[in-house]
């Protein structure tokens, strides 16, 4: 499918479900929501780590995001949209470097250096604030997530999360060390890009990447807000 069709799927139709599930929180199961909750972590880990395409990477990326949220649901309703706001931040960021750059495998990715490296340092950004590793923004959700699990006498559940996560975090540097610290084999034959002027709007990709990398910093003014 489009980036354009990825992105819209990953990250506005996710708004209904959330929404959803926020509402009925109350009148949910809480055993039948963890266990929901540590599988959608599991697969979402699990599912991405084999993959080259990008796009099913950030899918199952977002199966492994909605985990986080649901089982935060039942403890802290408002942590769940401010997960699911820093998450659709993170994966705007993502998706519209992508399409400006038109990457779509690991491999475009490592071509993309030569072309343009503050593009190339934005996706990593973005790679890593999905992955939670702080200091960036999405260390902050999966912190404040696992510091509600273990005030409230969860500390297995924030330990199983953690290590789902962790799943995540491995095929983001996977793909960081694949394209910045190893070079794919070429020939003397290999078509050089130039550098075209783009014709795409790139103006909120900056503000993206400030909002989805640097926002940790305000963690104590934002848990007064929820």
């Amino acid at each position: 499918i489009p980036l354009s069709s990825g992105m819209i799927l990953l990250t506005w139709q996710k708004i209904a479900p959330t929404s959803l599930l926020y509402q009925i929180s109350p009148s949910l199961n809480m055993n039948m929501l963890v266990t929901l909750a540590l599988l959608s972590t599991m697969l979402g880990g699990w599912g991405g780590l084999n993959q080259t395409q990008l796009r099913k990477i950030l899918a199952y990326s977002s199966i492994a995001h909605m985990g986080w949220m649901m089982i935060i649901v039942l403890i802290n309703p408002d942590l769940t949209l401010l997960s699911l706001m820093i998450y659709i931040t993170t994966t705007l960021t993502m998706f519209m470097t992508l399409n400006l750059s038109s990457t779509t495998k690991i491999k475009s990715i490592s071509n993309l250096w030569s072309k343009s490296t503050p593009m190339t340092m934005i996706i990593f950004l973005a790679l890593l604030s999905l992955g939670g590793l702080p200091p960036l923004t999405g260390f902050m959700p999966k912190w404040l997530i696992l510091q509600e699990l273990i005030i409230n006498n969860n500390p297995a559940m924030a330990i199983l999360m953690a290590l789902s996560a962790l799943l995540n975090l491995f095929f983001y540097m996977r793909i960081i060390y694949t394209t910045s610290l190893t070079t794919f084999p070429t020939n003397n034959n290999t078509k050089h890009h130039w550098l075209n002027t783009q014709t795409k709007s790139t103006h909120m990709i900056p503000t993206l990447t400030i909002i989805s990398s640097m926002l940790l910093p305000l963690t104590p003014m934002l848990i007064t807000l929820i």
